[in-house]
């Protein structure tokens, strides 16, 4: 539990919504200054405005009762944003590790891969989504081949491994750069004699296998390049900054870590450590290789029946950029950002200028309608096999390596819940925030479900994950708990319309005050 119970959080009162909300205009006027007027996307600025709307009662709520002591709480509206709002990514994260660990990986050994690329394809990949997608192509093909030549050696020859992918788009420093996590089923699926569905697990790759493996991925990485005519020279057209010159300009001040704007343009941001000018040391670690820029790491290995710590990774995966815990305003205004690790020149902390901040978030920020989680292989929706891939082991979660399930005709495994990508998102796009601090709820009608007393099913995984489940699964919280009788509370109103969300607030005496959450008594 946590201390005190559930307390929604003020977003307003938070460090970055007073940075976004003091600084956000003079972001604005100097990226149009420095391009005839254009400034940055529309698509990056609403992502900002609607981060400064997140949480407030003015912009709607949901009315939570409890029936035996009239008890009742305002819950607003979350903004949704993809990159800026630390709660709402705290909250998509959590659903959607809760989805991969419930409807989507099976229970057999599961390995992370992550795939480093250089810088200049970095900034190259940052908004050319077609690109991205062609490089995390050429990775995992390269990777999934490598599964297959292994199980062909011991005797497997039409095994299927697969990969869920997530696409990160930050470093630990809020620097721009694109990544990709891919965690690989550690083995192959391969059908048996008696036409069911059976998992073999691979002994672990050796330093030899990850070397091979990146130069691999490097050289196929290159032709790619040439075959678009991508490479480096005086001629090549660069189509972000055709498209919009302040994105571009931010993009290469992101990736190398440097500021863009104002008097100190191409200075790098202040670091606050024991020796922040020691030299980079290269270290060789195990299962790590580097080859022309590009790194690979695979030594992070999860047993099929450690649900818990699988889940864990996935939230790792899909953390948001920040965490409001990590940032402090400075009296001299500025920021500070405290590192989860010090690097390995001792820095602990990095110090931004408000605007400067601004520009990294803005570079952070995917554009619209564009899929950061992606499946391939046996987890891919239309894959054969996929149905009976994902249900392998659920039955019994300490499922042997033999273990067999039955397999799914192609219409079955592409039709099941589990089997399209991105459904987690689209059955929870209006769920409420309910990571890294504060569930907010969601707007629309349906959003939580009318009777939360009613005992979720343990059959299979929720379709659609409600805010006060997610709390109960990441913080052990009962948000639904009545603080006054202990009873249980439950949703009677969605509240959107602007005329009656004031006459609420106006008689509650909450209409100066729409950034604070509210609990009423019995009126």
């Amino acid at each position: 539990m946590l201390a005190g119970g559930y307390e929604p959080r003020s977003t307003a009162g938070t460090v970055l919504h007073q940075v976004v909300r003091t600084h956000l205009e003079r972001f604005l006027a100097e990226t149009a200054a420095a391009t005839d007027g254009v400034g940055v996307p529309r698509f990056i600025e609403r992502e900002f405005r609607d981060f400064l709307g997140c949480g407030t009662l003015g912009r709607g709520f949901a009315r939570v009762r409890c029936d035996a002591c009239r008890f009742e709480r305002l819950v607003p509206f979350s903004c949704k944003a993809r990159a800026v709002c630390p709660s709402c990514g705290g909250r998509r994260m959590a659903e959607q590790a809760a989805h991969l660990v419930e409807a989507v990986l099976p229970s057999v050994p599961v390995r992370q891969w992550v795939l480093t690329v250089p810088h200049r394809l970095r900034y190259r990949l940052a908004f050319d989504h077609a690109l991205c997608r062609a490089v995390l192509g050429v990775f995992i093909r390269a990777l999934l081949g490598w599964y297959r030549r292994r199980g062909r050696r011991v005797g497997i020859p039409q095994g299927q491994s697969g990969t869920v992918t997530v696409v990160q788009r930050f470093g630990s420093g809020l620097e721009l750069n694109v990544h990709f996590h891919a965690l690989g089923l550690d083995g192959l699926f391969a059908p048996g004699a008696d036409g069911t569905l059976r998992f073999h697990r691979l002994p672990p790759p050796s330093d030899g296998d990850v070397a091979r493996l990146v130069a691999t991925i490097a050289r196929r990485v290159g032709r790619l390049l040439l075959r678009r005519g991508l490479v480096e020279d005086g001629n090549t057209i660069d189509p972000l900054a055709a498209e919009s010159l302040a994105l571009a300009g931010l993009a290469s001040a992101a990736v190398q870590g440097r500021v863009a704007l104002g008097p100190r343009a191409g200075a790098r941001v202040e670091r606050l450590g024991s020796n922040p000018d020691a030299p980079w040391v290269e270290s060789s670690q195990p299962l790590q290789a580097r080859c022309e820029g590009f790194d690979l790491h695979g030594a992070v290995a999860v047993a099929g029946e450690d649900r818990d710590r699988l889940e864990q990774l996935c939230r790792y995966l899909l953390r948001p950029p920040i965490a409001h815990e990590r940032l402090a305003l400075r009296p001299d205004g500025k920021i500070l950002v405290t590192l989860k690790i010090p690097w390995r020149d001792g820095t602990t902390h990095l110090c931004f200028e408000p605007i400067t901040l601004l520009e990294r978030l803005a570079t952070l920020t995917p554009r619209p309608r564009i899929n950061v989680v992606l499946y391939h292989g046996v987890l891919a929706p239309r894959a054969k096999w996929r149905a009976a891939a994902v249900a392998y082991g659920r039955a019994d979660t300490t499922a042997k390596q033999d273990d067999a399930a039955p397999i799914a005709g192609p219409a079955e495994a592409a039709t099941s819940p589990a089997a399209i990508p991105g459904e987690a998102d689209r059955r929870v796009a209006g769920a409420p925030t309910a990571a890294a601090g504060v569930p907010f709820a969601a707007s629309g009608r349906g959003a939580i479900t009318p009777d939360p007393a009613d005992p979720p099913s343990s059959a299979a995984p929720p379709r659609r994950w409600r805010w006060a489940e997610l709390l109960q699964r990441v913080f052990a919280v009962d948000v639904l708990a009545c603080p006054n009788c202990g009873g249980r509370m439950r949703l009677i109103a969605t509240i959107e319309d602007p005329r009656v969300v004031r006459r609420i607030l106006t008689h509650l005496g909450l209409a100066g005050d729409e950034g604070l959450p509210a609990d009423l008594a019995d009126p």
